[in-house]
Order: C-alpha cells, then sequence, then structure tokens
C-alpha cells in the first residue's frame, strides 16, 4: 500500500485542528488484524481540547492492537467501544463542547478487507478505474445516544481489489474537490501517483491555498511503501539556520591567510644551545619543542575567538537591552504616579478616570514585552518588573469593573444520565435547556428543582415571547411553543435554499433569525394564533455576526469583537469595545426592550460582560471556575444571570 497525507493550510483557522493517524503492523501478531488509519477534524477548539485528536487515536490503536487474536472487524468493534467510553468520561467531566465539533473517520484493511466507520461530515470514497463511488453512503448512521454516550455506531465492511484508491476527507477539502472537478481528475490519475497529484493541485494555482482540511489516500498495491506527508500552506518558511554554513567561508579565510605562517614555523628550528664543561655534572641539553601548527588546530583557535569575542558582543548587547528596559521602567513608573493624582481627583473630576484608564492601558502595553522576557532577566530586575505589572493590572481591573469570583455559586448539577445540555432560555421564572444532540427538554423551576419535560424532538434555538417560549429545529424548520394552554408545533417557510440559521431573537413576536453563511437576518412577522408570515431579508446589506439579539432595535455582535446597531434593516450605530482584559472572542450577546444592558459572553477568557446601550462598561464577571461556558440567559428582571458552564449551572446576582 502506498499513503500520501495530504494536510491543507493547517494554520488557517485558528479554532481548527485536524490530523491523520496512520499505523502498520509492528510484529507478526498485529499483522493478523492489518493497518489501521484514522482521520479528524475538530472545530471550535478551546485551549484545553488541543490534544483532543491525538488521545482518541491512541485510544483506538492500542485497543485495536491488543485483540490481535480476533479478527479485524471485532478488533475495530471492540476499539470503537473504549473510544465511546473514553468521550463518556470527557463529557462526565463537563467537557461537552466537542459535541457536534467532532468529524472522525476509522478504517481498517486487512488482506484488501475493508471495515470503516465515521462520525460527522468526512467523506470517504472508492476511486476504482476512474469510477467515483461515495462508499460512505452505505453507512447506516445511527443518532447519538447520549447516556450511555455513544458517538461510533454501525461498521461497514467490503472487498477491495489492487489498484483501488480510498480517498478520506474532511468536509471543506471534499466540496472543493468537488467543485473544481478535481475529484474526477483525481480519478483519472493512472497510475495513482505523487506526481500525478501534485500536477492535479497545481492546476488549481493560489485557489487550493484558501481551504483548510486533510485528506488521505490510500493506495492499494502489491508492494508496501512508505507514506508520505505533505502540507499545503500559504506560509513560507525561512530557510534552516546553519552555524557551519556561517563560519566556513571566514574560517577559510583565516586559514588561507595564516597558511605561509604556518608553513614559516614548520621550517624554523631553534639551534641546541651549548654550555662549557664544569666540575659540575653538565645540566641537560636545552632543545626547544618544534612548533607545529596545522589548519584544524588554527580553526580550533579561530572559532574559539569568535566565540569569545562574541560572548563579549552578547553581554553589552544584553546590558544596553537592560538599559533600555530601564528606561522603560522608569517611564511606566511616572506615569503611574500620575495615574495615582489622577485616581485621587475623580470624585471632583470624572473625566480624569477615562485619562487613568488610557494611561494605564499605555503602561500595559509598555510592560506586556518585558513579562514575556521575565525568566531571561536578572532576579532584581524581573522582581521590578512583576511588581509594576500588578500594580498596573489591579488598577486596571477596578476601572474596568472586574470582578474575580473564585467560587461562584452552584445552583444546579446535571447527571450524565439525565442531560447534557448546550443551551438554556428563561420563561416565567422557568429555565429550560436543550441540547441539539439529544431529545426533549429539562426545565428547572423558580424552586430550582429540574424535571424532563419529554418532548419528541431536538431543537437547535430558542427565544421568549410575551406570553410563551418558542424552540426551533433546524432538521424540520419548525418551531415547538409552550404556553400555558400547553404545546403546539408549527412550520415556518423556508427563506432561500441551503439557508443555515444560526442564532434567533424576538420583539413583540417577531422572530429574528441570523445566517453567519449568508450574513443575512431573516424576519419572519407575527400573525395570529402562533402563526407566522413569510420570511423577509431584513438587512440592505450582508453583515459578518456571531449573535443576535432584539429590543426594538437589532444588535450584531459582530466577528470583529465590535457591536452593530441597526433599525429597519440599516446599520445606525457601531460600538468599538476598548475593554481590559483586552477582548478574545467574544460569541453571545443578549438585551432586552425592559433592560438597560447588553450582556455579552466571552468563553476564551471565562467571563460575562454588562455594557450600557452606548458601550460604557458596568461590570464584568470573571471565573476560573468558568471554564466550559456555552451559554447564558439574564431573569426577567435582570438581577439574576444564570450561566451553562459544562453540567455545571452557576448563578450570578447583578
Amino acid at each position: 500500500m502506498q499513503i500520501f497525507e495530504l494536510h491543507f493550510n493547517p494554520n488557517l483557522k485558528p479554532d481548527l485542528i485536524f490530523d491523520s493517524f496512520c499505523y502498520e503492523p509492528e510484529n507478526i501478531y498485529e499483522k493478523r488484524v492489518g493497518s489501521l488509519y484514522l482521520v479528524g477534524l475538530l472545530k471550535n477548539v478551546l485551549p484545553q481540547n488541543v490534544r483532543f485528536l491525538e488521545k482518541l487515536a491512541k485510544i483506538i490503536k492500542e485497543r485495536y492492537y491488543r485483540l490481535t487474536l480476533k479478527n479485524p472487524e471485532k478488533a475495530l468493534q471492540e476499539s470503537l467501544k473504549e473510544a465511546n467510553e473514553f468521550l463518556e468520561q470527557v463529557a462526565r467531566k463537563g467537557d461537552v463542547r466537542w459535541l457536534g465539533n467532532l468529524n472522525f473517520a476509522t478504517l481498517s484493511l486487512k488482506d484488501y478487507e475493508l471495515n470503516f466507520t465515521k462520525v460527522g461530515e468526512i467523506k470517504i470514497f472508492l476511486l476504482r478505474g476512474g469510477r467515483i463511488i461515495d462508499i460512505d453512503q452505505k453507512l447506516k448512521f445511527e443518532e447519538i445516544t447520549p447516556w450511555p454516550l455513544r458517538i461510533f455506531g454501525n461498521i461497514v465492511s467490503g472487498k477491495l481489489t489492487d489498484g483501488d484508491v480510498i480517498l478520506v476527507s474532511t468536509s471543506e477539502v471534499s466540496n472543493f474537490f468537488e467543485k473544481e472537478n478535481l475529484l474526477a481528475e483525481i480519478g483519472k490519475i493512472q497510475p495513482f501517483n505523487e506526481k500525478g497529484l501534485k500536477e492535479a493541485f497545481d492546476r488549481k494555482g493560489k485557489e487550493i491555498l484558501k481551504i483548510s482540511g486533510i485528506c488521505l489516500a490510500i493506495v492499494l498495491t502489491k508492494e508496501n511503501f512508505l507514506g508520505k506527508r505533505e502540507i499545503i500552506t500559504p506560509k513560507l518558511y525561512p530557510k534552516e539556520f546553519n552555524l557551519k554554513n556561517i563560519f566556513t567561508p571566514i574560517l577559510r579565510f583565516l586559514a588561507g591567510w595564516f597558511s605561509p605562517l604556518v608553513n614559516f614555523f614548520k621550517k624554523f628550528r631553534i639551534p641546541k644551545l651549548s654550555r662549557p664543561k664544569l666540575t659540575i655534572p653538565p645540566r641537560p641539553k636545552l632543545v626547544m619543542p618544534k612548533l607545529k601548527l596545522n589548519k584544524n588546530k588554527i580553526l580550533i583557535l579561530t572559532l574559539i575567538f569568535f566565540l569569545f569575542f562574541g560572548s563579549l558582543f552578547a553581554q553589552l548587547k544584553e546590558k544596553q537591552k537592560l538599559e533600555k528596559y530601564q528606561i522603560t521602567l522608569n517611564e511606566i513608573q511616572k506615569k503611574l504616579t500620575q495615574v495615582e493624582s489622577f485616581l485621587i481627583l475623580k470624585e471632583t473630576k470624572p473625566e480624569l478616570t477615562e485619562e487613568a484608564n488610557l494611561l494605564l492601558k499605555e503602561c500595559w502595553e509598555e510592560i506586556s514585552p518585558l513579562i514575556k522576557e521575565d525568566f531571561h532577566l536578572p532576579k532584581s530586575f524581573g522582581d521590578q518588573v512583576f511588581s509594576l505589572s500588578n500594580e498596573i493590572s489591579e488598577n486596571l481591573y477596578q476601572l474596568n469593573k472586574l470582578e474575580i469570583i473564585k467560587e461562584p455559586e452552584l445552583v444546579f448539577e446535571f447527571k450524565l444520565r439525565e442531560s447534557a445540555p448546550e443551551n438554556l432560555v428563561i420563561f416565567n421564572g422557568n429555565i429550560f435547556f436543550f441540547s441539539p444532540y439529544a431529545e426533549n427538554l429539562f426545565r428547572l423551576d423558580k424552586e430550582l428543582k429540574g424535571e424532563i419535560i419529554e418532548i419528541d424532538q431536538k431543537f437547535n434555538l430558542a427565544a421568549s415571547l410575551e406570553g410563551s417560549v418558542i424552540f426551533f429545529s433546524k432538521s424540520k424548520n419548525q418551531l415547538t411553543i409552550l404556553s400555558d394552554n400547553g404545546q403546539i408545533s408549527t412550520a415556518l417557510k423556508e427563506p432561500y435554499p441551503d439557508f443555515n440559521f444560526d442564532d434567533i431573537s424576538s420583539f413583540r413576536e417577531n422572530l429574528y433569525f441570523l445566517d453567519k453563511k449568508s450574513g443575512q437576518i431573516i424576519k419572519y412577522p407575527y400573525q395570529e394564533n402562533f402563526q407566522w408570515g413569510d420570511p423577509e431579508l431584513w438587512l440592505k446589506k450582508a453583515v459578518s455576526g456571531e449573535s443576535i439579539t432584539a429590543d426594538g432595535s437589532i444588535w450584531i455582535l459582530a466577528k470583529n469583537n465590535s457591536i452593530e446597531k441597526y433599525y429597519a434593516g440599516e446599520l445606525k450605530e457601531k460600538i468599538g469595545l476598548d475593554i481590559f482584559p483586552y477582548l478574545k472572542d467574544l460569541t453571545d450577546i443578549f438585551a432586552s426592550p425592559y433592560l438597560p444592558y447588553l450582556y455579552i459572553l466571552e468563553p476564551a477568557q471565562n467571563r460575562i460582560i454588562i455594557i450600557t446601550k452606548t458601550g460604557q462598561i458596568i461590570k464584568q464577571f470573571q471565573s476560573p471556575k468558568f471554564d466550559n461556558l456555552l451559554d447564558f440567559a439574564v431573569s426577567e428582571d435582570g438581577k439574576t444571570i444564570y450561566l451553562l458552564n459544562g453540567l455545571n449551572v452557576y448563578q450570578i446576582l447583578f
């Protein structure tokens, strides 16, 4: 078999990781179950999950090659069972963010017998004689069963033949292949080889540098070839630094310069010294040793010379750098003294608060490079940097209304057998939890007692109306409405082909959906009796947004961490958020016509931010416990914020 691992632009999307894992038998026992190939992709990656794919692959591989007495299909079934147990343990610890974001394919191959399964949007093709066969269509997908968690399900088996090519690719790559007709071109490569593959890619030019994902090609041949991994990326890496390349020309020059001197010393002899005979025994004759200098010794001496003076030069540069840093610290200290005077006078002159905030941010920008170099600095200097950075950050936290909660109030903890919700919504003092991967709703009443509401439906979005709460199902484009009068369902008309609603909000019973892909907001005007009219494209111009909320205006949380205010489909105001700690990745926004604030969630820094509707900071809440924030909701009176963090529900009284 010949293996090609093609990784397209791994660094193009920071929140996306992917990898391929190819394992060949290492002994006669492992040959009984054959080869194992794994391809994985994880979207919306959190920092704690950067090695998620590696851990999953290791568990499957180790289990697979421990079961050499079983046939390959049974060994694969057992290894996937252990993988499911691993994923369940991860979910038990509250990390459920990977659900719905994991794409993973597992294939085993022994004597042309293929067994495979997958989860997510990975595509598996068979290329045979110029034909392209989508073989994963034969895989019957089962619903993910939440308790016990079962991600990997059925296995498909089939017989291959010499010359067949198995192509495993992530969705963005396979979509690009089909769009650019690359799949057909690859299928025509006969025989399948590296040259033909590169020629097919080269014809697509820069277009191929716009995708991010992975493609694994397994070519069935009678001979064994080493696998080949290739990274396709627009990034140009500098040539590797080589000390030899730097010093060799210099040493050659010096060696040539010294060679006449060396020849002279080789010929030079100091004559023997004679002394007159005395009555005492003569001393031994003194003979000067021959001075021998060869080329290697000259090179070593030259290198020592350069290292010595290089060390002196480095010390001089280090001294100059420390002097420069000291000047920076002195300037920071002057600014901090000015900040102190501003803070003393802020009660009588509130405008000085903003001046102090700006000065402190300048100080933070100046001291941040020194913080990163702290371990290179002398201890006394490092202590000074540490002390000043603490003073700056504490003042910034105070001016930016940041409250760090070490032990937030836990009001409910889900058990894995009950549910693993990803979203919540509040209605009439009740909190409803739901997940796009499991049926039913879970309700916490006003006394925080929980119960399951059985509904044969999975929900993606929810919003509260004046007298009811609605839940939206993407698969059916259907609303389920819960009110005091019971439960009803109604279908919405599709706005256009391939629509995809990512967020929802409501105002005066009208519904507003955000489609991130198209950059549109779709409005469904309310009619009567829980019926909505035809969809309308509400925006005059497409936007790039993460989340929306409505309070009479529509507020859009833009992807550049700013907030845009729209009215009647037109942009009215843009609010830039200059908040410390500096923003990284905001995910959700909430507003209400009855509350004066905007509430913004930032899982990347474990916090929720409250600002006025003109952009002034009101409060920030941050906690080390908020390490897996999924969603939040605000009570009708605005006094309580509920945060869903993994399997835990915390509340903040505001």
